[in-house]
C-alpha cells in the first residue's frame, strides 16, 4: 500500500484553514471543549489506507490491514461506501479530510470532528485512554518489527493472529488505569478479642451464657463459612475475571516476546473499547452539533440544498442495521426538548394524562445543560436505559424486528415499548458480543482452563467457539473448555489439543444468567 499521505503534513490549503477557523469559532461559541485539532487532507486511496489501520498509519505490520484496505477500496470503487473523515482520540486530536469533498462537506466534516474531539476529551469512559496513542502505536510497531527480525515474520504474525482472536476477552468495566475501590473486610483487634480458641470462632461469653451466645446453629454456620473461605482461597483465580488476556499475560507459559505481543494487543483493545461502548452517543453527539453549527451559523444560502442532501445520507435508515447517527441525534434532541420544557421529575413521572403531557411546558430552559451532563457521564447502555422512553419510541415509530425463517426475510416482531427497548439493550450489551469470563485455571485440579459464557441473549457461534478454544490451548498449553448453552441446554465445549467435543451438563453446573434491569 502507498504511504504518501504525509505529503500534506505541511498544513491545509489556505481556503480550508479559513473554514477551520470559522467552524472553530462557532464550536467554541456553543461551548464545545476539545483538544487542539490538526487536519490533514488525503485522497481516496490514502484515506482507505489510513482507515484500514484504524486511523494509525504507523501501526505494527499485519496481513489483516492489507485485507481491510482491499475491502474498503472495492467498497469505495463500487459506490457502496465513502469515508468522509477520520478522527483520532489523541492530544492533540488528528483528523483526516477527503480531498474530493465539496466545500459544504468540508464544513460539515470539520463541525462533526470538533464534536467528536469534545466527546473524546470529556466523556468519562475515555478518561483512562492514552492521549498519546499515536506515539504509542508507533512504539508498538517498532517493537513488533523487532520481534519479527529476531524470531521470524511468520512466527510472530501467527501469534498475533492468536492474540487477535482473543482481543475481545477484556473487562470493559474495569480497564487498566481506571479508578476503582477494592473493598476488604478486615477484622478489627476488638473483634479478635471476642473469638475464643478452636477451629470455629466463638463469641466470648461467660460459661453459663455460652450456650445462648454461641448456639449450635451459629457454630455450624461459622464452620461452613470457614470451609467456604478455605475452598475459595484454593481457587485459581479466586474470583472469576473477564480480563482473560490480562490473566494469560500473567500466568500462561509464554516466552518473553509472546508476552510482549499480547501486552500490545491488550493495550490497544482497551484503547478502542470505549468507542464500541459509546458508538450511539458519540456519533449522535457529532451529528447533533454539526447539524446545529451548519444550520444556525455556517451555511450560505447557496449551500442549503447540498447540505440537506448530504446530511440526509448520514441519518438515513435502511436495511436491518441500526443507524447510530440517527438514533443518537434524535435521542439528544428528545432530551433537549424535555429538559427545556421541564418534562422530568416526580410531577412529570406521575402524570398519566396524555393531553396534559403533550402540552407540558414549564419553560425550564435546562436542555443544553442536561446534554453536556449526559455527554460526560453516560455510555450507550446507560444512555438508552435512562432516556429511551415510551414517548420517544412512540414519536419515532420504532419497533423490534427479527428474521423469519419460514418467510426467509426480516419482519416486525413487536411494537411494544418494553420489547423494543430490551431488544435494543441486548443488541448493545457488551458491544453486542457474548459475555465471557474465566472462572477456573485449575479445573478438576488438572491445570485445565475453564471459561463461562454468561448467557444474556447472545449465543456463541459454535465455529468461533471451537477456533477460540484452539487458540486458547496454544497459549495455555493445557485443555480448555467453556460452559455455555446449546439448543437451549447447558453444555461444556472442550478442546484437549487434539479433539473438540461438546458434552451436556446439569443446570446446576451452568453459569447463572446475568439479569438485566427490566424497569422503564
Amino acid at each position: 500500500m502507498p504511504g504518501h499521505w504525509r505529503r500534506w503534513a505541511g498544513g491545509l490549503p489556505r481556503y480550508l484553514r479559513e473554514i477551520q477557523a470559522e467552524i472553530e469559532v462557532y464550536a467554541k461559541g456553543f461551548g464545545l471543549d476539545y483538544f487542539t485539532t490538526y487536519f490533514e487532507i488525503v485522497n481516496y486511496d490514502e484515506m482507505n489506507e489510513i482507515a484500514s489501520y484504524g486511523g494509525f498509519p504507523t501501526r505494527y505490520p499485519h496481513w489483516r490491514y492489507g485485507m481491510e484496505y482491499e475491502r474498503l477500496k472495492k467498497s469505495s470503487t463500487y459506490g457502496l461506501s465513502k469515508i468522509y473523515e477520520l478522527v483520532i482520540n489523541n492530544d492533540p486530536c488528528t483528523a483526516y479530510l477527503l480531498e474530493g469533498n465539496s466545500l459544504v462537506d468540508q464544513k460539515l466534516v470539520m463541525a462533526h470532528v470538533f464534536a467528536h474531539c469534545d466527546f473524546f476529551k470529556n466523556n468519562a469512559f475515555f478518561g483512562h485512554t492514552n492521549r498519546r496513542m499515536i506515539d504509542e502505536m508507533a512504539n508498538h510497531g517498532s517493537r513488533i518489527r523487532g520481534y519479527m527480525d529476531k524470531y521470524g515474520t511468520e512466527r510472530v504474525e501467527n501469534f498475533i493472529d492468536v492474540c487477535l482472536s482473543l482481543d475481545n476477552l477484556i473487562d470493559l468495566h474495569n480497564p487498566p488505569g481506571a479508578f476503582f475501590l477494592a473493598r476488604k473486610e478486615n477484622r478489627s483487634e476488638e473483634d479478635d478479642k471476642m473469638l475464643g480458641p478452636g477451629d470455629v470462632p466463638r463469641l466470648r461469653a461467660k460459661a453459663y451464657m455460652d450456650k445462648y451466645i454461641n448456639p449450635p446453629a451459629f457454630l455450624e454456620q461459622q464452620r461452613k463459612a470457614i470451609e467456604a473461605e478455605s475452598t475459595k482461597a484454593q481457587k485459581f483465580p479466586v474470583e472469576p475475571t473477564r480480563d482473560v488476556l490480562g490473566f494469560l499475560m500473567e500466568h500462561a507459559p509464554l516466552k518473553s516476546w509472546e508476552r510482549g505481543v499480547m501486552e500490545i494487543i491488550r493495550e490497544e483493545s482497551y484503547y478502542f473499547a470505549p468507542q464500541g461502548q459509546t458508538k450511539i452517543m458519540n456519533e449522535g453527539w457529532a451529528t447533533f452539533w454539526h447539524s446545529k453549527i451548519m444550520t444556525e451559523k455556517a451555511l450560505d444560502a447557496s449551500e442549503i440544498v447540498d447540505y440537506a442532501d448530504h446530511n440526509s445520507m448520514v441519518t438515513a435508515t435502511s436495511g436491518k442495521r441500526l443507524n447510530p447517527y440517527k438514533l443518537g441525534v434524535e435521542l439528544y434532541r428528545h432530551i433537549l426538548e424535555r429538559w427545556n420544557k421541564g418534562q422530568f421529575g416526580k410531577e412529570w413521572d406521575e402524570c398519566d394524562d396524555m393531553k396534559t403531557r403533550e402540552k407540558w411546558d414549564k419553560a425550564a430552559g435546562l436542555g443544553m445543560k442536561k446534554l453536556f451532563e449526559v455527554r460526560k457521564i453516560h455510555n450507550d447502555i446507560t444512555f438508552i436505559d435512562e432516556f429511551f422512553t415510551y414517548d420517544f419510541v412512540r414519536e419515532q415509530k420504532l419497533f423490534a424486528f427479527g428474521y423469519n425463517p419460514h418467510h426467509r426475510r426480516y419482519e416486525i416482531e413487536s411494537r411494544q415499548f418494553n420489547e423494543v427497548k430490551q431488544k435494543l439493550l441486548a443488541q448493545i450489551t457488551n458491544v453486542g458480543q457474548p459475555i465471557i469470563r474465566l472462572s477456573d485455571a485449575n479445573h478438576e485440579n488438572r491445570g485445565d482452563l475453564l471459561l463461562e459464557h454468561q448467557h444474556d441473549g447472545v449465543d456463541l457461534d459454535p465455529a468461533y467457539a471451537r477456533e477460540t478454544l484452539k487458540n486458547l490451548y496454544s497459549v495455555w498449553k493445557r485443555p480448555c473448555g467453556i460452559l455455555t448453552k446449546g439448543e437451549n441446554k447447558p453444555l461444556i465445549a472442550k478442546f484437549d489439543g487434539h479433539t473438540y467435543k461438546e458434552e451436556p451438563i446439569s443446570e446446576d453446573q451452568a453459569p447463572k444468567q446475568e439479569k438485566r434491569d427490566k424497569k422503564r
